[in-house]
């Protein structure tokens, strides 16, 4: 063989087995197009594919390798929809006479009929024993007895546009329309586990092969089939490149004299949701910098002898690269709490003031949110929907301890972070907190409010981002983008697991001063973003 040509070859080989073994979970594997144009339901029959075509109101039997029809059937219900296979029969739902139809794929013979209490049937799955249908009326999952339609037990559809539906032995799936998006769904709690973006801009009907999820698209008349199993634990999308001057200023409105004052600024570092493009740029030049005993880095400044009407002005300007991150957690990959390092739990299961978790409030209500739970993952999530249905949002100024805002029922983003890191330290869970600038908006934008959330370390994935005051909603998708899931929007600057020797409680920045006589000190921090496309000069002056 010409040396060159193998070589080629090679490389071209290694190429196509790095790019399936880095594959995402969500990534396509293939997608055929198909000699059909208006498919709905799909399933697996162990061999083949099955689609609805609502127009022609057929059901194909579709090769995998040419998307071409290998056998058809016509349909029983005048307007089909879901469709599934239980091992003997394709079962496929009319979505306006809410009834649904056993059909023996051999004989053509429809073997049974029964009535479901659906308002408007879509999705139908099969998952070993019963049969599950989407309800888009209601916006629920239910899953009914195959004999009699009769409902056994109902979840919360994961959004207000649930379509396809389909099982995987373990959990069901669910595609949304409106959002393109397909949602891992745990068939008992609701809770939404994975959320993957769709391939396609109208996902239909969805089907389970015992390794790969596939997807029929309405709209490009193609089924895609999906990585859904990897050993990735995060990805990194939607870059942006922003700067960022943080302002720090304090002022002394008299009328007596400030005598010192000292500021420090959180300075941030590299993580998975941001890279530092240059190092940050501070003005006046601080005094020194120094690290806390949770690790984090802070630049110091110092300022003497402020008459009234006098303030000080502290910036530091960064220019970073953000992401967009999502962890792709599978809850039986997560360890138990046996299973995190020493260290780790040495330094975030402590106590401190914020916190209180020996308190018989916290103590309570992580008896009631755990119960007898020794999954990591799902110790996090448990007390995640805890504090979510215990808690509404509240800005109004002021951090109290965990236990009285968890009494009140009110909160801010940092009141929810304290109680969500007391109740899980209190059930053995390490974790921490982050504080962040946030680009409000548009990419050009001013941010005075801020935002702060947790970290908990689940074994086999480390850190995961948990943020429970912004997944505060009734939608199981909502609240999953939450979980596990950072938009390219924040760029942290504080990492803490309670009270800091210069930060204290606060994050991004901190002062404290003296003073002789009577002064009204008032200190103000905010942040101004430009896209670095829109500033040339990145040096950060």
């Amino acid at each position: 063989m010409n040396t060159t040509r193998y070589t080629l070859l090679t490389l071209v080989l290694l190429i196509l087995i790095g790019a399936t073994t880095n594959a995402t979970p969500g990534d396509t594997v293939r997608s055929i197009t198909l000699t059909t144009h208006h498919p709905h339901g799909l399933t697996f029959d162990g061999t083949h594919l099955w689609l609805v075509d609502h127009f022609t109101d057929y059901l194909y039997q579709i090769d995998t390798a040419t998307g071409n029809v290998r056998d058809s059937i016509k349909s029983p219900a005048y307007h089909p929809r879901g469709l599934t296979f239980d091992g003997t029969w394709l079962w496929c739902v009319d979505s306006r006479e809410e009834t649904i139809f056993a059909i023996n794929p051999v004989t053509r013979v429809v073997e049974r009929t029964i009535w479901c209490a659906a308002g408007s049937p879509n999705g139908l799955a099969f998952d070993g024993q019963w049969l599950w249908i989407v309800d888009d009326a209601s916006d629920e999952l239910h899953r009914i007895d195959n004999n009699d339609g009769t409902t056994i037990s109902s979840i919360k559809a994961p959004t207000p546009n649930p379509m396809g539906l389909t099982f995987d032995g373990t959990c069901l799936w669910v595609s949304d329309r409106y959002r393109d998006k397909i949602f891992m769904v745990h068939p008992t709690s609701g809770d939404v586990i994975l959320t993957l973006n769709a391939p396609g801009k109208h996902p239909w009907g969805l089907a389970w092969d015992g390794k790969h999820l596939w997807n029929v698209d309405y709209q490009s008349d193609r089924v895609y089939q999906i990585v859904v199993h990897d050993t990735t634990r995060f990805d990194r999308t939607e870059q942006k490149d922003q700067q960022l001057t943080f302002v720090h200023q304090v002022r002394n409105f008299g009328p007596d004299s400030v005598r010192t004052l000292d500021v420090y600024l959180a300075v941030p570092h590299d993580m998975p949701n941001q890279t530092l493009l240059s190092e940050p740029v501070f003005a006046p030049p601080p005094r020194q910098f120094l690290t806390d005993k949770w690790g984090q880095r802070v630049a110091h400044f110092s300022f003497a002898d402020m008459a009234a009407g006098e303030f000080t002005t502290v910036t530091m300007t960064n220019n970073v690269r953000l992401f967009q991150n999502r962890y792709y957690i599978f809850p039986d990959r997560v360890g138990t709490l046996n299973d995190i390092p020493a260290e780790i739990k040495n330094t975030y299961l402590a106590n401190d003031a914020k916190f209180d978790y020996e308190h018989e409030v916290i103590r309570t209500a992580v008896r009631k949110a755990v119960g007898d739970e020794t999954n990591a993952y799902w110790i996090a999530r448990k007390i995640y929907n805890y504090v979510i249905e215990h808690i509404e949002y509240e800005l109004a100024g002021g951090w109290n301890v965990a236990p009285t805002v968890l009494e009140r029922g009110t909160g801010s983003c940092s009141e929810y972070t304290f109680v969500y890191i007391a109740m899980c330290r209190a059930a053995g869970l390490p974790a921490r907190y982050v504080g962040s600038v946030v680009v409000r908006n548009d990419d050009a934008s001013h941010d005075r409010v801020f935002h702060r959330w947790v970290e908990v370390y689940l074994p086999g994935y480390e850190w995961v981002p948990v943020d429970p005051s912004g997944g505060d909603s009734p939608w199981p998708a909502t609240r999953a983008d939450y979980f596990g899931f950072l938009a390219n929007r924040f760029l942290i600057t504080t990492s803490g697991g309670g009270g800091s020797e210069f930060l204290e409680w606060s994050y991004n920045a901190n002062e404290r001063w003296t003073s002789v006589g009577r002064c009204k000190i008032e200190a103000e921090n905010f942040g101004e973003w430009t896209p670095l496309e829109l500033n040339t000069d990145t040096t950060g002056h």
